[in-house]
């Protein structure tokens, strides 16, 4: 069944300032705002680091990333940079590692310590939506009988400020890597303030492909199941996620990696997946594999028409890129943008099938 293009033209469109130039050498802050801003993009998604390196050269010395009085002060001035390239704020992030820490423990007074602090900042920048990543952190370490009320207690703060919480499944998290989890986990917390941000590279990357093998795609069972489960997991999606509990669709591809990565996790801890997560995401289009458009439609039948936001960490090919042209690059967004809706309501990607 097609979308009705006539329906696509309203969607709102975002940019993470995290996303904007090689992830291993970001130009400044403002430098990228203006980029977005002139791309025509309505808001940003703000990086906690980017609070971090913009209020240096602000203020003029390193910040401690629990000096939350400035780091207030920095939220406000980048607001005002904002404002005056007529950009919201859309959405904080990356808030990761928060949920499942054993009752009494260390990390589980610094993550609700960061919590309290991170809805300052939102209060400080004029934001009201928290993302939350799937936590990542070993299992072992984690009392999972603590997820879902952790995660409740949390809306329940951000509820006091009218703020809401978007949950995000992190394609190498160790508790909920796909959509179903993160969903399972939204339903079981039952709070009217929490609700998804899906994203194009976590579904496909998580369930379709593989950055360990060497086609790029999952090799655990033939490539017709692999094909056959994700065409079923995208009719899931459509099917059972009512539209006003998804908060936004973030944006982007993958790059088959030049070399299949060890399955390991590396000397951080970071999963392999998450080492793809960090270099290899261009725009859809432009030279990556993953099935987007099949994500994208599925999120858009169920109604949804809220925020698509770009978020890239695009390396190059090799993950080693070092310069870019951002006013270019966010133009590109932009055109992307439009290619996407039409892929979608014209079924130019891979047409889905019946089983």
């Amino acid at each position: 069944m097609a979308l009705d293009a006539s329906t696509l033209t309203t969607i709102p469109i975002s940019y993470a300032t995290c996303s904007l130039g090689p992830p291993s050498n970001p130009p400044p802050l403002l430098d990228r705002l203006n980029a977005i801003s002139t791309a025509g993009f309505t808001a940003i998604e703000l990086s906690f680091p980017d609070i971090l390196s913009f209020g240096q050269s602000h203020l003029g010395h390193p910040i401690d990333p629990k000096d939350y009085d400035d780091l207030c002060a920095v939220a406000a001035q980048i607001q005002k940079e904002c404002q005056k390239r007529n950009l919201g704020i859309m959405m904080l992030q990356p808030f990761s590692n928060f949920e499942g820490w054993p009752e009494g423990s260390a990390e589980r007074k610094d993550a609700f310590d960061r919590a309290r602090g991170w809805i300052r900042i939102m209060k400080s920048c004029g934001c009201d939506m928290l993302q939350v990543g799937s936590t990542d952190t070993p299992l072992e370490k984690l009392d999972q009988s603590r997820i879902v009320p952790d995660l409740r207690e949390l809306a329940d703060m951000l509820a006091e400020h009218g703020f809401k919480l978007a949950y995000e499944n992190w394609c190498w998290s160790s508790h909920a890597p796909d959509w179903k989890d993160v969903w399972q986990i939204v339903k079981e917390v039952d709070r009217p303030n929490i609700g998804l941000c899906l994203d194009t590279f976590q579904t496909a990357g998580g369930e379709w492909g593989d950055p360990t093998t060497g086609s790029g795609i999952r090799e655990d069972v033939s490539r017709e199941e692999v094909e056959k489960r994700f065409r079923k997991s995208l009719d899931d999606l459509s099917k059972s996620i009512p539209k006003e509990k998804i908060y936004l669709l973030q944006i982007s591809d993958a790059y088959k990696v030049p070399e299949p990565m060890s399955t390991e996790a590396d000397e951080s801890g970071l999963r392999p997946r998450g080492r793809w997560s960090h270099d290899y995401r261009p725009l859809p289009f432009n030279g990556g594999y993953l099935p987007v458009v099949d994500v994208a439609r599925a999120v858009l039948r169920t109604g949804f028409r809220g925020w698509f936001s770009y978020e890239v960490f695009d390396g190059g090919k090799d993950g080693k890129k070092e310069n870019e042209d951002i006013v270019a690059y966010a133009q590109a967004a932009s055109n992307v943008q439009q290619k996407l809706l039409a892929e979608c309501a014209g079924f130019g990607g891979r047409e889905p099938q019946d089983d």
